[in-house]
């Protein structure tokens, strides 16, 4: 009688062990950002960073304890209600005791190089598949990394998030467009509210942004060439084919008079009526038909007159 009551003592101790247990869920969705790495799975168990200065000093802030359960930062029943349940400068612990030494305000976390404005994808590393909406939040401009992490640092809204991705190769991967404009050492904040289970998990991610030059987002018809337009072609134009013989074809009255000299009785020549519209037809500028008639009778008269006094000259007795 009294063993039975011994074993029944026994399993009544045990129950609340059993009921906390069940409370915890048999398939949690343990997880943290390895890319680019968060604070927690930098200098966990199983991070290549747990021997940097920050890493140390995070375990030293925990009281020597490392972060072993580094999968495992979570808060239950938030329900969106974030702020209400995470203090500020508390962001990265999740406001939990076991964690708090990511919340160290230093310069030197190890930090993974991006580029502002560019295209990004965060991985997430996971061991149970699960259903939530994952966000990503990156700090404003002018962050200071030497002061806690403030729910004011971080911009109003995701720059980046999806809902029920899935766990490919025991990872999430999550893709957007990192903000234009920052630079500098910032904060990426990462927020995975479950819908399957009362679970929010928060992690914070060092990062470097380097200014964009942004080659990613010209739009492929950028880059294209321009249709060819009628000034590229090498082809006469219709006004070029169509266009009068330029005045230089045409001999001047200056070099007519050039050639041959003007006697006194061109200059005396009265301008028939009848030539008059023969110029006027002609945009162009020059002699008239009669001009060169009467320069051209003026020319042969006088050399004329040149060849009879050389002939008087050669006469004998003369």
């Amino acid at each position: 009688m009294t063993a039975h009551r011994t074993a029944a003592a026994a399993l009544v101790g045990l129950l609340p062990l059993v009921l906390t247990a069940v409370a915890a869920g048999p398939a949690q969705a343990h997880g943290a950002p390895t890319d680019p790495v968060s604070r927690v799975a930098a200098c966990g168990p199983e991070g290549t960073q747990r021997a940097t200065a920050a890493c140390r000093a995070a375990v030293a802030a925990n009281g020597g304890s490392a972060f072993d359960a580094w999968d495992n930062l979570r808060l239950a029943d938030v329900r969106g209600r974030d702020r209400a349940f995470v203090p500020d400068g508390q962001l990265c612990s999740g406001g939990l005791d076991a964690y708090r030494g990511l919340d160290l305000a230093r310069g030197d976390w190890p930090a993974t190089s991006l580029k502002a404005g560019a295209r990004f994808t965060l991985t997430y590393r996971s061991t149970i598949p699960h259903r939530g909406t994952f966000s990503l939040y990156l700090t404003k401009q002018g962050y200071d990394p030497a002061a806690r992490l403030r729910w004011s640092d971080l911009a109003a809204e995701p720059f980046a998030s999806a809902t029920d991705p899935d766990l490919v190769g025991g990872a999430y991967q999550i893709s957007g467009r990192l903000p234009a404009g920052l630079t500098g050492r910032h904060v990426l904040y990462t927020v995975w509210r479950n819908s399957d289970t009362p679970d929010t998990y928060y992690s914070c991610s060092d990062v470097v942004l380097a200014g964009a030059t942004k080659p990613d987002e010209v739009k492929p018809d950028d880059t294209e060439p321009d249709e060819a337009k009628p000034t590229e072609i090498v082809k006469p134009t219709e006004a070029a084919e169509t266009a009068a013989p330029t005045e230089a074809a045409v001999p001047t009255e200056a070099a007519v008079q050039a050639i041959v000299p003007t006697a006194p009785a061109v200059q005396t020549v009265p301008t028939e009526p009848a030539v008059q519209p023969a110029a006027a037809s002609t945009d162009r500028e020059g002699p008239s038909s009669a001009t060169l008639l009467v320069g051209g009778s003026a020319a042969a008269l006088a050399l004329a007159a040149l060849g009879l006094s050389v002939l008087l000259r050669r006469r004998p007795g003369a």
